[in-house]
């Protein structure tokens, strides 16, 4: 099985080239061409994704099979056979399949060289056509009753969603936009002010279409709507209804209803029928705690079927539509369109047990290939010159068992950040045993490392996403990133509130001796900037969210500042997530209303995502502009992973942080308020890769040094541990690089010493960063920061009139927008948020004396 050692070797050459020159990397998202907020959103609730299990489907005319995208390739099968034939084999991921009327051939998106375009595949020769080549996104795409009509979506023209209908000439495709774009006037923040049209599916005789749309709508992806392609072409409403990407709706073939995906009332998609006559309520077809999506009606009107995920991963369901009688689409046995072999992995310990990992294979047609019992899960970015297609991984208990094509095979291990990253190239076959151990090696840590416990402070456990998750899960997930401690932040996606029902004061009892999972939350509003509540001790603190104009939560009340107080009532840590992707300027002229400064001057932040979903440097630079205030916030590391997503900005623990806990802790509860509280008192550092430690004069970060009129030295020393390597190696002082460290041979490891001269009080700290991304760290570029080590001078702290300045003109803008709100509920709460910010720059005043 094993390449000859000349041929690793020579290729190895290659591949750490490449690694090599990330610092010239250019990170970029998946299917950048798409104009429209939000990526991370409708990238995983509406675009097609990798997973293991079926993702979409289509009936044959006669009712008696079905077609369905599943692990990135086509496959048909008889709804009375458990044996699956498998269509197309790449190149690229197949996914979305609509069969003809005719039954001789099968439209579906194709995933390859960074765009999504329709193809036909012939049944009877299996040859595939590309009908589409505008370098877009192209999905959805629908026949006509006639089989002369495509209806479909495309990105093509303006990089937004809009409908296309295009007739079928010869093979080719001849297609213009449904409508003409339009910009909604209504604000909208988490979808485009340019309205979109989406899910084409046509009426039974084929005179319009039905499909979701957003005309003045400012919440959700729209409402159902009918337009007829003859005569009058004004659209119809059919159902006003919030929906969220996923809506999909199916017409009858009686062309009296319409099946959707719906959350209405609930937490959770489920299947929902209502009239095409706008007139009738819709009631529910299916019930559960799951997603139930992708629906599709067969041809003679007596059964849906559909993608449901109540196991987990997703599966298909075929349901009577009388009597609901329920059968899943069972594939037991594969036929695999090309020559195929088995592969074995196997990931242990130094002990030689088997332990949790992530896991990447690429095969030698350079698809990426995962178990049949894994999620498959895809980063939400990647350069373009190293590779073409985004990394996808799955997560392994140890033991792992794949199928994939012959020949070489490339294998990428991670487990968390105190392991080196491990790479291999087999050359598998058919004919051989193909397997393969492989153990992960520890880094080389400093001695004080051992107290030092890692922990993600933003997860979402179940967010919309193609999966279902459960504590069970995110805690084998956070073991397969090595992380001890997680928090799954609860939290509204539109209406609903998925892992609600999750909430407790104690940890999960699925933590296990390595994780600890506890359930917390997330106060939701983009108007103040979205807080961390950790540790919360005894209930959800609703509501979630304020300041959604155009609803029963108008007001700007409650303000960041109450609701943190009230979670410091809870014993909870309050923290600042995915903050800036540029500092904020006070004299721009767009509004400004985030209300970090307030918050921290009134010290309620406890902790701040320097490392999260946002530019870390850009975010450091506000965070040091506050320690020069004297204001004392840890850093902290959150990856905000929606963990039940396909596609995601992750895995778990991708930025993290680490928390020093001194006192040994048995209980859950122990657990948690030994990390909570290293977490409050400073004792952390923040990173997505490299590790990195501080002590000056003897003290750890968050400490506090104080020194006499007449001292002017300190000594550090200092500790650098990475699993890729980095560019800059620096010490912090007040803001400023005090001193830049030369690192050699491979940039992952240092260990520094020496003594500095300071001009007053301040704080220190230690960073390591990158210029630019590296494939092997999902993030944009690496990065690593300790919290810092206070120093003031006879019992004084830190002042400056910069930073005040910054921060008083920054909350005089917020003035602005409190005064000229015009949505409370009553003036009291005008008024309290006008008295937390004039104590707020009552503080900020101090620090200019």
């Amino acid at each position: 099985m094993q390449l000859s050692k000349w041929l690793i070797g020579m290729l190895f050459l290659v591949i750490l080239a490449g690694f090599s020159t990330a610092a010239q990397a250019d990170r970029e998202p998946v299917l950048k061409q798409i104009r429209v907020p939000h990526d991370y959103y409708f990238r995983e609730m509406y675009l097609p994704q990798l997973t293991s299990g079926p993702s979409s489907l289509a009936w044959s005319p006669d009712g008696k099979e079905i077609i369905y995208s599943m692990q990135g390739s086509l496959w048909r099968q008889s709804v009375d056979s458990t044996v699956a034939e498998q269509l197309t084999a790449g190149p690229g991921y197949d996914y979305q399949p609509d069969w003809s009327p005719d039954g001789q051939s099968i439209v579906f998106v194709r995933y390859d060289s960074d765009a999504m375009e329709l193809n036909t595949l012939d049944l009877a020769s299996g040859e595939v056509t590309q009908l589409t080549d505008n370098g877009g996104v192209n999905l959805e795409p629908r026949w006509s009753p006639d089989g002369a009509r495509l209806a479909y979506v495309s990105t093509e023209i303006t990089g937004r969603f809009h409908v296309f209908v295009g007739d079928l000439l010869e093979d080719s495709l001849v297609a213009a936009p449904l409508v003409e774009e339009r910009e909604s006037v209504i604000p909208r923040y988490y979808y485009s002010s340019f309205d979109h049209e989406l899910s084409p599916v046509w009426l039974p005789d084929g005179s319009g279409l039905v499909y979701v749309s957003n005309p003045e709508i400012p919440y959700g992806t729209g409402s159902i709507w009918m337009r007829s392609l003859e005569g009058d072409t004004t659209p119809r409403l059919v159902r006003k209804e919030e929906t969220a990407w996923k809506a999909r709706p199916a017409v009858s073939p009686d062309g009296k209803r319409v099946a959707y995906s719906s959350y209405l009332g609930r937490q959770w998609h489920q299947l929902w029928v209502t009239g095409i006559d706008g007139i009738a309520e819709p009631f529910p077809l299916t019930y559960g705690e799951y997603e139930v999506t992708a629906a599709r009606w067969s041809a003679d009107g007596s059964k849906v079927a559909y993608v449901a995920n109540e196991s987990g991963d997703t599966e298909i369901r075929v349901q009577e539509i009388i009597g609901g009688k329920v059968r899943k689409l069972v594939v037991g046995e594969k036929r695999y369109l090309n020559a195929v072999a088995d592969l074995n992995i196997r990931i242990v310990d130094d002990a030689g047990k088997p332990v949790a990992a992530r896991v990447s294979v690429v095969a030698s047609d350079g698809r990426s290939y995962a178990p049949v019992d894994s999620w498959v899960h895809a980063d939400d970015g990647f350069d373009r010159s190293l590779s073409d297609f985004e990394t996808q991984y799955f997560h392994s208990a140890g033991d792992s068992r794949l199928t994939v094509p012959p020949g070489v095979i490339r294998i990428t291990v991670w487990r968390g950040m105190e392991y080196e990253i491990e790479r291999r190239l087999v050359n598998i076959s058919a004919q051989s045993d193909n397997s393969i151990q492989i153990s992960p090696t520890p880094l080389n840590m400093p001695d004080e490392w051992s107290n030092w416990q890692s922990g993600d402070v933003h997860v979402h456990m179940n967010y919309g996403g193609a999966y279902r998750n459960t504590p069970e899960n995110l805690v084998f997930q956070a073991e397969a990133e090595d992380l001890d401690v997680i928090f799954n932040l609860i939290v509204n996606k539109e209406q609903r509130v998925p892992d609600i029902a999750y909430f407790s004061g104690e940890p999960d009892t699925a933590s296990s001796d390595n994780t600890l999972l506890m359930h917390s939350q997330e106060f939701h509003t983009s108007f103040w900037g979205h807080m961390g509540l950790i540790g919360l001790d005894d209930h959800l603190l609703v509501p979630d969210y304020s300041a959604y104009p155009g609803t029963g939560a108008a007001s700007i009340y409650p303000d960041n500042a109450t609701i943190a107080a009230l979670a410091h009532e809870q014993q909870a840590a309050v923290g600042y997530v995915h903050p800036f992707y540029a500092p904020p300027d006070p004299a721009a002229d767009e509004p400004l209303t985030n209300a970090l400064p307030v918050d921290a001057a009134l010290g309620l932040v406890d902790y701040y995502e320097v490392v999260g979903f946002a530019y870390h440097r850009p975010s450091a630079e506000v965070w040091y502009r506050l320690l020069n205030c004297g204001i004392r916030i840890a850093a902290a590391g959150g990856t905000d992973a929606m963990a039940n997503y396909a596609s995601l900005r992750g895995p778990v623990g991708i930025n993290r942080t680490y928390v020093n806990v001194a006192d040994e802790a048995s209980s859950g509860s122990d657990r948690r308020d030994a990390w909570l509280n290293g977490l409050k008192a400073g004792h952390t550092m923040a990173t997505n890769g490299p590790l990195v430690g501080l002590t000056v004069n003897g003290r750890e970060q968050g400490s506090e040094i104080v020194l006499s009129a007449d001292e002017g030295s300190v000594r550090f020393s200092g500790s650098l541990r990475s699993i890729v390597p980095v560019d800059h190696l620096e010490l912090v002082y007040n803001g400023q690089v005090l001193q830049s460290f030369t690192l050699d041979g491979e940039r992952t490891t240092a260990d520094v010493s020496g003594t500095v001269m300071l001009d007053g009080p301040g704080w220190l700290l230690l960073r390591a960063w990158s210029d630019a991304a590296n494939p092997l760290i999902f993030d944009i570029y690496p990065y690593a920061t300790t919290s810092p080590v206070y120093v003031s001078v006879e019992g004084k702290r830190i002042q400056s009139s910069e930073a005040a300045d910054y921060f008083i003109d920054w909350i005089n803008r917020i003035r602005e927008s409190v005064e000229t709100h015009s949505d409370y509920n009553n003036d009291a709460e005008r008024l309290a948020i006008l008295s937390n910010l004039d104590r707020a720059t009552e503080v900020y005043e101090m620090c200019r004396q």
